[in-house]
């Protein structure tokens, strides 16, 4: 297992994180085993939040007697100072811990939630006031838009940010990773597998591992799944494996779609996943995760051509900021059905 020291923060953390997210939908018993086998493996980085249904008390539960041996990093998506605030009190004791390792400013992805959560009265201000009477070690923000976050995090109020970085979504590169390396920041990058859509899960995993990133969080529900992605990281990546990967990045990522989750489909399509997982569904085909996605979206995916407000003028595209040509790939994605049935 790398280590890497975390930022200015003085703590070595491991490259690969837990991400706790999905530990809700399966049994106590395997949620434990995968967290214990974690930690007994070098695993030092634990990730949830507040808004991740019990995963906090899971954590809790099942590993809050070996808090000494893992850095636990937890969020917040309230943007005013009393609910935060309140939610940081609940997140300590369900986690079963006196300290937060790393509180995260969560989810935001617009200007206007950002102004919210760093006004006088914001979720920062609640975060900082936790962090002087020391139950919050450091401070983070994470979100979708690393063009966004590149520009928030230059007045130096946060040390670290989770962003999105996998084969489809290379475009924390671009400003956000050299940005960060400039403010010597802790950097995560989650979602290697892009929920589920990007296979093989070896390759996936290897190619944030060979980024400028200190922590890769992968939502691990099972002692296999732990064990899969500790094999991926078993042997640094050499310079033409990075060159092969870096193309197959710039490829994947043709889409441009940031999963800022700006556009919304007045018939309820999942826009972002249908335009981050184009590009890997027709060159390598979709995990199971991923066909399922598929599967249960088949009658609104096929709508799309049909629905008639959005004939002449598609009411989804006037709202992404990068201008993407969203219903044309959404009616590209029925061909799926084609060829999967």
């Amino acid at each position: 297992m790398r280590y890497t020291l975390f930022g200015k923060t003085g703590y070595r953390v491991s490259s690969l994180g837990f991400g706790a997210m999905n530990l809700p939908g399966v049994p106590f018993e395997q949620a434990s085993a995968a967290l214990n086998y974690a930690l007994d493996e070098g695993i030092n980085y634990i990730d949830t939040a507040a808004a991740y249904r019990n995963s906090e008390e899971i954590i809790g539960d099942s590993i809050s007697h070996r808090r000494s041996e893992y850095f636990l990093a937890t969020k917040t998506n309230k943007r005013d100072y009393a609910s935060a605030k309140e939610e940081i009190e609940r997140s300590l004791t369900r986690l079963k811990t006196d300290r937060i390792d790393l509180l995260q400013i969560h989810y935001v992805n617009t200007v206007q939630e950002f102004k919210a959560a760093m006004s006088e009265d914001g979720a920062y201000k609640a975060a900082l006031e936790m962090k002087e009477k020391g139950y919050i070690r450091h401070i983070g923000i994470t979100g979708h838009r690393p063009d966004l976050l590149a520009k928030w995090i230059r007045k130096e109020q946060f040390e670290q940010v989770l962003f999105h970085l996998n084969l489809a979504q290379p475009f924390a590169l671009d400003e956000l990773i050299p940005e960060m390396t400039r403010l010597n920041m802790g950097k995560v990058a989650m979602k290697p597998l892009s929920g589920g859509f990007i296979q093989p899960v070896d390759k996936a995993i290897r190619y944030p591992y060979s980024q400028d990133v200190n922590v890769i969080i992968s939502g691990m529900v099972s002692v296999e799944e732990v064990r899969e992605n500790i094999a991926a990281m078993r042997l640094e990546v050499g310079d033409a494996e990075r060159s092969e990967l870096e193309a197959l990045a710039h490829k994947l990522g043709e889409h441009n779609c940031r999963r800022c989750n700006y556009c919304s489909c007045p018939v309820g399509i999942a826009i972002p996943d249908i335009m981050i997982s184009s590009q890997v569904r027709s060159t390598f085909g979709l995990l199971p995760k991923g066909d399922g996605f598929y599967q249960r979206n088949k009658e609104k995916i096929l709508s799309c051509a049909d629905h008639e407000p959005c004939g002449e003028k598609p009411i989804c595209e006037p709202m992404c900021p990068y201008e993407l040509p969203m219903r044309r790939v959404v009616m590209e994605a029925s061909s799926y059905y084609a060829t999967s049935s």
